[in-house]
């Protein structure tokens, strides 16, 4: 899942800058290059965010290591981390992935207001904020009350600091139509994601519902739509015999598809936070066409109109958008990778935290 890629791929980058100690859930594996020391230790089950006696085996790991700070993923543990805060005179960092409440508001959670009041509190508590998104960021501040000066956008990342060249790009189209039996003359679309996960899952019914009979309608655009990713319920067992979508499941290399695909289409319309898919595909060079709050966290500025934004729920203008874009030959700007590239973003949260 996205989030899950972008706490590995931060902490690849950020334990090469100060000396990190990550405590993690049983099941994890350790990855060998990571410069950070490893202590799987959690439990794998939900209970592990109530578990008490947690707070002694951290206590006695941060006070072994004589840490300073401690950064919790999620607000969740927010309440272990206040405590800790408090004995140990240790820094607490929230890392916010999303507006944990507003998430669950969106997907008709009836609780989320009693989240709300507890992420609320844990962030006026905290010495320092991480917010994934400017608009995250922006909204905390002025709902949550928060000192803006402990406040900081830490995005989602991208692995590279260039996007991919244009030799690189042809040989994975190549590929990846070989791999899908797609005649060469075919504009590929793609869409990915974790697809049990709602948002997602609503998207994927847009593009079955509402793009992909409007796009049949432009009889001289020839497509086929790539959907990948795992979860897919099997009520959606027929999705193949959608005439041009393919559904390649979940995949083993990401990277071929990013790199292979011509348009990334995004139409997500719910679920809160950066959609790191996006900044996958533009890291990529890809044309990308998105909803309003698809596109949240990704300033429009910085594509070079890579990324066309198309009001929610508008399907026709959606699917006019990805007729067009696939006529265009502008490339993604340097000032994309300036914000969105991983040891950039860690230098920021590393000087974040040395000031204060």
């Amino acid at each position: 899942m996205g989030g899950q890629k972008g706490i590995a791929c931060f902490y690849e980058a950020f334990s090469t800058l100060l000396p990190v100690t990550l405590v993690s859930t049983k099941n994890n594996e350790y990855p060998k290059e990571l410069a950070a020391e490893f202590l799987p230790i959690l439990s794998n089950h939900f209970s592990r965010y109530f578990n008490v006696f947690l707070l002694i085996r951290l206590s006695k790991i941060i006070k072994k290591r004589k840490s300073t700070h401690i950064i919790l993923e999620h607000p969740y543990l927010g309440w272990m981390g206040i405590i800790l805060q408090l004995f140990l005179k240790v820094k607490v960092i929230i890392h916010s992935h999303n507006i944990e409440s507003l998430r669950f508001k969106s997907t008709g959670k009836w609780w989320w207001r009693i989240l709300w009041f507890y992420e609320k509190t844990v962030h006026r508590n905290a010495d320092i904020n991480f917010f994934i998104t400017e608009e995250d960021r922006v909204f905390a501040i002025n709902n949550f009350k928060l000192d803006q000066t402990k406040c900081f956008t830490i995005t989602y990342g991208f692995d590279l600091n260039t996007p991919p060249s244009n030799e690189e790009r042809k040989m994975a189209n190549n590929k990846l139509k070989t791999l899908h039996h797609i005649p060469s003359d075919i504009v590929v679309l793609l869409f990915n994601g974790t697809l049990d996960y709602k948002p997602n899952l609503d998207a994927v019914n847009h593009i079955i519902n509402n793009i992909n009979p409007i796009l049949q309608t432009h009889t001289d655009f020839k497509y086929n739509i790539i959907i990948c990713g795992k979860g897919l319920p099997a009520s959606y067992n027929n999705l193949q015999g959608h005439k041009n979508i393919i559904y390649a499941g979940f995949v083993d290399d990401i990277s071929l598809y990013f790199k292979g695909a011509d348009i990334f289409i995004n139409p997500v319309i719910d679920g809160g936070g950066i959609k790191t898919k996006l900044v996958e595909a533009l890291g990529n060079n890809l044309f990308t066409i998105s909803t309003i709050e698809g596109a949240i966290g990704v300033p429009e500025e910085i594509t070079n109109k890579r990324m066309h934004i198309v009001k929610s729920n508008d399907w026709n203008l959606f699917a006019n958008a990805i007729v067009h874009a696939s006529y265009g030959d502008s490339s993604i700007d340097q000032a994309f990778f300036d914000y969105f590239y991983w040891d950039k973003i860690a230098k920021k949260a590393a000087n974040a935290i040395g000031n204060k």
